[in-house]
Formats: structure tokens, sequence, C-alpha cells
């Protein structure tokens, strides 16, 4: 086992990529996301749990209709089942990071935009 000791906080702030997974081990996973002005995440559900914690940005929450501000040192959790979707309300990218548990996204998952990550999930 490699110890996955970071700066995760200037890892998001530096992350210029929609999805970027960085860490899957057998029962987590760390994903990196940085959301453009006025675009959003995707309504989705996992079924998987899932954490988010926001670096930089303005945004809103929607958790199953539930709406909620936020914005850099927000965490959210997102219980496995959720109907969920994060929008950036902000003038610079809402950057965050996310942990999957278990993992949710394949290693080495890398979409540099929204379009791809949609894409992708087609393929699927």
């Amino acid at each position: 086992m490699t110890i996955f000791n970071n700066d995760i906080f200037g890892l998001a702030k530096e992350n210029n990529f929609f999805r970027k997974e960085i860490l899957t081990n057998e029962h987590s996973q760390i994903v990196l996301m940085s959301v453009e002005p006025g675009d959003d995440i995707g309504e989705e559900s996992h079924d998987v749990d899932q954490v988010l914690v926001f670096v930089e940005g303005e945004g809103e929450a929607i958790l199953n209709g539930e709406r909620s501000k936020v914005q850099a040192n927000s965490l959210v959790v997102v219980p496995a089942g959720t109907q969920h979707n994060f929008i950036n309300t902000g003038s610079t990218a809402l950057k965050l990071y996310t942990v999957y548990a278990p993992p949710e996204e394949e290693p080495g998952t890398l979409h540099r935009t929204k379009a791809e990550a949609v894409a992708a999930e087609a393929d699927k």
C-alpha cells in the first residue's frame, strides 16, 4: 500500500478538468472536478455514497429537489440513491473534490469537459 498524502485543496484548485480521478482503492475513490460558470455536474444518482468538498467558487446543491447554496469550505453528503445535481452560480470555476465509497468511476478516468463525461456515460 502506498500512502496518499497530498494537499487536496491545492490539487482541486489547480485542476481544470471537468472530472479527474486521482485515487481508487478497493473501498473508496477520490475525484477532482471543475465546473465552468453557468454549467452543472448533471442530474444523477449513484449506488454509492458521495461526499463533496468545495474549495473555490459558488454554486447550488440540489438533492431530491431540495436546494442549498455551496461555496468554498462547504461539504455536502449525498447518500446512495439520492437524485442530485450541483450548479455553478458564480463567475469563476466551481472547484471541488469528491469521495465515493465504494468507487464510482473507472481508475484513470479523465474527462476534460462535461461533454466528454456525458459521452462516456452514454457508452456504459
